[in-house]
């Protein structure tokens, strides 16, 4: 497949832009030629994206982190239609987290990356969308590729994207995660699931789920599939410090589905409001807050495994 290269130059913490030489010289010699853009600013893989698909690009390789998969994803589409159904995302897996590549059991080493690439095998792969208002009030949609959540899960996000993240991606996470926990409260809100009726709710955190792993390792979602249609929907409440110190095993190897402070199902849709402040976060990233209204795509677009 023609292939592009979407490159965030500060990916694992600026060492892709320093050695992109090296790294292109690798992709070179495993796929032959290929097509790159570096993004220079936020949301700059999305115009990336769409002006190389428009060229006639047919696999788009996101190479950097979680964030720089979710702006790849949202370039795969003008005025909410696909751009080519049949392109293919691509992973060169660079980033502090890897949240995404977890799902698929990637590991970080280029080689195992590029014979991804080389291959022609694609999946069927379910896009996330979510509906909500942006930090202004404004109103504001973005597609997603792992996972949508709202309550601690985007504080945690807010707290690590606005701080060093000099400690790498997991103990960043995780000592963001006890600073955030330590202050925070379960928020009410009102959820409504499949357009079924109503359920307000005290909430630590709810998440719709196409892959399975979120805030750089825990396994929020064990049973999720990003080819069958739906979101796994877990939801945490009454979550305290205590939980993610004591249990925290059972948070990173998905056993806390079976706990009592957890509720695990299914669903396509999910629409959510509350009369208080609840931030919304999508791939790590946080770029608004409830009321939303979160649907899958199933098989929206193609994914190079």
């Amino acid at each position: 497949m023609k292939t592009f290269l979407v490159v965030n130059p500060h990916s694992a913490g600026g060492q892709t832009g320093k050695r992109w030489a090296e790294i292109s010289g690798h992709v070179t010699r495993k796929i032959g030629d290929f097509g790159f853009g570096f993004t220079e600013r936020a949301m700059d893989a999305v115009r990336l994206t769409r002006d190389a698909l428009t060229d006639g690009y047919e696999c788009i390789a996101a190479v950097g982190g979680d964030g720089t998969i979710n702006e790849v994803v949202n370039g795969f589409f003008r005025e909410g239609k696909a751009l080519n159904p049949n392109a293919a995302l691509g992973l060169i897996p660079r980033g502090t987290g890897g949240d995404f590549r977890r799902a698929f059991g990637w590991d970080l080493e280029l080689e195992s990356a590029l014979e991804r690439l080389r291959s022609d095998k694609t999946e069927p792969f379910d896009v996330g969308l979510a509906e909500y208002l942006n930090h202004q009030g404004q109103k504001e949609s973005r597609y997603f590729a792992n996972i949508a959540s709202f309550g601690v899960s985007a504080a945690v996000a807010h707290e690590v994207n606005t701080g060093s993240k000099a400690l790498g991606g997991n103990l960043s996470f995780l000592w963001g995660t006890v600073k955030t926990l330590a202050r925070y409260k379960d928020l009410t809100v009102r959820l409504r699931v499949d357009g079924g009726e109503p359920e307000e709710m005290g909430i630590t955190v709810v998440a719709a789920s196409n892959g399975r792993y979120f805030g750089s390792g825990m396994c929020v979602a064990p049973k999720a599939v990003t080819h069958d249609g739906l979101f796994d929907l877990t939801l945490w409440h009454d979550y305290g410090l205590s939980d993610f110190i004591i249990k925290s095993k059972g948070v990173y190897n998905g056993d806390h589905i079976t706990w009592k402070k957890t509720r695990y199902s299914q669903c396509r849709s999910l629409e959510a409001e509350s009369d208080q402040e609840v931030f919304l976060e999508m791939d790590g990233e946080v770029p608004g807050k409830l009321p939303c209204r979160i649907s899958i795509l199933p098989g929206a677009i193609r994914l190079k495994v």
